[in-house]
């Protein structure tokens, strides 16, 4: 199985950045977007099942948003009015229908003030 995340960098406050995860070698039932700051604990960001439903983190509602995880196991983070706080390590993980947990490896966005 393999995870893997991409579309970090650097942005501006106010900008936009759109994320992507490819996931293979499975069937996954959810995907998620994680991020961790400097210092911070991981935290979610946001969540879509194989059938659509997604999740949002209140610091993330009406600005970030999720797209994908269907039966390509692709997913997607359209990120918008990026905020300096936003600055983390953003994580995918895609989870199988027995609970197992796969990471990618993590891209990195950076929003300057």
């Amino acid at each position: 199985v393999q995870v893997a995340e991409s579309g970090g960098g650097l942005v501006q406050a106010g900008g936009s950045l759109r994320l992507s995860c490819a996931a293979s070698g499975s069937t996954f039932t959810i995907m998620t977007w994680w991020r961790q700051a400097p210092g911070k604990q991981r935290e979610l960001v946001a969540s879509i099942t194989s059938g659509g439903t997604t999740n949002y983190a209140d610091s993330v509602k009406g600005r970030f948003t999720i797209s994908g995880g269907n039966a390509k196991n692709t997913m997607y983070l359209q990120m918008n009015n990026l905020k300096p706080e936003d600055t983390a390590v953003y994580y995918c993980s895609a989870r199988t229908a027995f609970f197992v947990h796969y990471w990618g490896k993590g891209t990195l966005v950076t929003v300057s003030s």
